[in-house]
């Protein structure tokens, strides 16, 4: 099949569990075809967990899900050796975190302690226990769910931990007609057990090999770098973006021009998914008087086109 038809077929399918929220979906398959791990951060019930469900299916990889709590240890995460008579040895159990899609279900409702063991893991795609490192499973993405940080026994994730996120979306409330068909139709829980994969690992990396080989030429990289100048000047937030953030946000763009069936970056596709990629990552100066997201936006209109 055609890499458009594949990826149509993935959007079509995720929107159909998903109601009137198109541009989001869109976001999170560019996210994972890009290889990264993505964050959904929103009030309950509003759908993060189910989305998250229904990509893993569609992707058609390995799941695990782990509730987030206050008492979550990182041991239940990564997983422990257990003495075992029979051997008289130590023997390795595996934790959650050996799979292919992890759901961190509410990951702001642990401990920073336990947030921390997953660092490693999204970065090296390895986990060291005991003295002894530890392969996770190929391909590994986090997808974790995330409540706002005003909600009671909620700890904001550290930077370290945030960065390592390619991108953070919020649904938001569905529109009139898109919240008519929820009250109208099924339960989604059940529509996503009856999702069918639409892709393979193999199929998988080989989207991925396509993301990294969209073209980005000479002037869209000029444009990058003066938004990446932008974010550094002190006009708009504290601190700028890390060589590592651009990196990211080309990787996404890449993803973002291939899911809209192109083999090139156009800089609207750096604008499309730049506040979902960067705004995570920076606070706004004292003054600003809007949130990440919408500083994100209003740099965005001042920086020309080069």
């Amino acid at each position: 099949m055609h890499v458009h038809h594949k990826i149509k077929a993935l959007l079509d399918q995720l929107n159909t569990v998903i109601v009137g929220k198109k541009a989001q979906v869109q976001d999170c398959v560019a996210c994972l075809l890009a290889g990264g791990h993505l964050l959904i951060e929103d009030v309950p019930g509003v759908g993060k967990t189910t989305l998250a469900h229904a990509l893993a299916r569609t992707f058609g990889l390995q799941f695990a899900r782990v509730q987030f709590t206050a008492d979550l240890m990182p041991s239940d995460l990564t997983g422990v050796s257990v003495y075992e008579r029979a051997s008289q040895s130590f023997v390795f159990h595996p934790g959650p975190v050996f799979t292919q899609v992890l759901l961190a279900d509410e990951i702001n409702r642990a401990s920073p302690k336990t947030q921390s063991a997953l660092l490693e893991a999204m970065e090296e795609k390895q986990v060291s226990i005991e003295g002894t490192t530890r392969n996770l499973p190929e391909p590994f993405f986090v997808i974790a769910t995330q409540n706002p940080h005003d909600q009671l026994g909620t700890y904001a994730l550290p930077e370290s931990q945030l960065d390592r996120f390619l991108m953070r979306i919020s649904l938001g409330y569905p529109d009139r007609a898109a919240e008519r068909l929820l009250l109208a139709g099924h339960d989604r829980r059940d529509m996503v057990d009856s999702l069918q994969p639409l892709l393979s690992v193999p199929e998988l990396a080989a989207l991925q090999q396509q993301v990294l080989a969209v073209h980005a030429a000479e002037p869209l990289l000029n444009y990058v770098q003066d938004l990446i100048a932008a974010t550094r000047s002190g006009r708009w937030f504290l601190q700028g973006l890390s060589p590592r953030a651009g990196i990211a946000l080309m990787r996404a763009a890449k993803a973002q021009a291939l899911v809209q069936g192109r083999d090139y970056v156009a800089p609207d596709d750096v604008q499309a998914i730049l506040a979902q990629t960067v705004a995570h990552r920076l606070v706004p100066v004292g003054d600003a008087g809007r949130g990440a997201a919408e500083q994100v936006r209003a740099m965005v209109e001042a920086v020309p086109l080069s």
